[in-house]
C-alpha cells in the first residue's frame, strides 16, 4: 500500500491495484455470478459505489455552488467598499 493526501488533508493508505483494474474485476465477477434479469441493478450499485470512491459531484451541483459563491465575492466587494467609504468620513 502507498499513502496519499486525502481530501481532507490527512494521509490515508490507498491499494496499489489500479482503481480500474478492481472496477474491471468487479463487473466480470458480476457477470459470472448473477443472472441476467440483475445484471442492470448490480452494474448500477457497483458502478455507483466505485464512483463514490472518487468524491465526485455532479455538474449541477458544482454550478449551484458557483453561483452561491459569486453572490457571496460580490457581496464582499460591495461591504468592502462600504467600509472604505466609512473609514474615510473619519476626522
Amino acid at each position: 500500500m502507498r499513502l496519499v493526501q486525502a481530501y481532507s488533508g490527512t494521509l490515508a493508505a490507498m491499494p496499489e491495484a489500479n482503481p480500474l483494474d478492481e472496477l474491471r474485476a468487479r463487473i466480470a465477477d458480476a457477470l459470472r455470478a448473477s443472472p441476467a434479469q440483475d445484471l442492470e441493478k448490480n452494474l448500477i450499485a457497483m458502478l455507483a459505489a466505485f464512483f463514490d470512491r472518487f468524491n465526485l459531484a455532479a455538474r449541477e451541483d458544482l454550478e449551484v455552488h458557483r453561483k452561491l459563491l459569486e453572490r457571496a465575492q460580490a457581496k464582499l466587494a460591495a461591504l468592502e467598499a462600504r467600509v472604505a467609504e466609512l473609514e474615510s468620513r473619519k476626522p
